[in-house]
């Protein structure tokens, strides 16, 4: 056979490089590539507060030593495990109510215009008002239990949830939906296959805030009136000036928005391996 007569691969588009497979070491390093940065700041960050400390720059009662947080963490962690099971069970149920709540108010406001005039500002209205503000109001309401901290929690969740929903939703291809009424396909079978699909991209992003929002609603919840929780260790500690439980309960706080973020974003991987944001690994472009 002739060289002419061989069928030749076509070069991929200008500004875009294909890559091979790529195997468990490749993937390995490109873990450990986006996150050295990361970690490399936080330690920075745990020297300059170890050096602080140790040089007396400010008194060990303002802020203590990395030493003595972490061993008053491994001291008391079974009292810590405790109150941080409480916020993160208000958070994860807050954060549940809100993400159903929320999706069905999107879903209604965008089918229905005259309801979306009617809710959307008085969602703005009440995204506006400091939450902490009308919390000891929920306490009087509904007495010093966990339905204050669930309900402040979904409020702050609330808005995220439903703007990156609506956006979603109005962000679908018109072709694409005069293409599924072309071929005969109901309202439903739209937002099923269509709509509510391709609306998930901007709604994994709201979901990602409103997960962090939720720890913070929480706590609020939780200085208010609570007797257990991260915000009432918090809360206890800084009236006894226990700077170190104060660092710790901040510090396991930041933790459990950390870890359900990066659940949210696993979730994200697992069902949107289409999205562009997440083709970096098959395709990449070169400027």
């Amino acid at each position: 056979m002739s060289q002419s007569a061989i069928r030749r691969t076509p070069a991929p588009p200008a500004g875009v490089k294909e890559r091979a497979q790529r195997g468990a070491a490749e993937r390995l390093g490109e873990a450990v590539e986006r996150s050295w940065r990361p970690f490399a700041l936080l330690l920075v960050c745990l020297v300059a507060w170890w050096a602080v400390s140790a040089a007396n720059l400010v008194e060990s009662y303002l802020v203590p030593s990395p030493g003595a947080t972490l061993d008053l963490m491994a001291t008391k962690s079974g009292y810590l495990w405790h109150h941080s099971w409480v916020t993160t069970y208000e958070t994860l149920l807050g954060f549940v109510i809100a993400v159903g709540v929320g999706v069905l108010a999107a879903v209604v406001m965008v089918y229905s215009p005259t309801v979306e005039r009617t809710l959307y500002p008085i969602l703005l209205f009440a995204q506006v008002i400091p939450k902490i503000a009308i919390a000891p109001l929920f306490v009087v309401w509904l007495g010093f239990g966990i339905a204050p901290k669930i309900l402040i929690a979904v409020l702050i969740a609330f808005f995220p949830v439903v703007i990156s929903m609506v956006t979603g939703l109005k962000s679908v291809d018109p072709e694409m939906i005069q293409l599924s009424q072309t071929m005969g396909a109901s309202a439903l079978q739209t937002f099923v296959k269509i709509r509510f699909p391709a609306s998930f991209p901007h709604l994994f992003s709201g979901l990602k805030v409103a997960v962090t929002l939720a720890v913070t609603g929480a706590v609020v919840g939780e200085f208010v009136g609570a007797n257990e929780g991260l915000g009432y260790v918090i809360l206890q500690a800084n009236g006894n000036l226990d700077t170190p439980m104060l660092f710790a309960g901040l510090l396991v706080m930041s933790l459990i928005g950390v870890v359900l973020f990066v659940i949210v974003e696993i979730a994200e991987k697992l069902l949107l391996p289409w999205h562009a944001s997440r083709r970096g690994d098959a395709v990449s472009t070169a400027y």
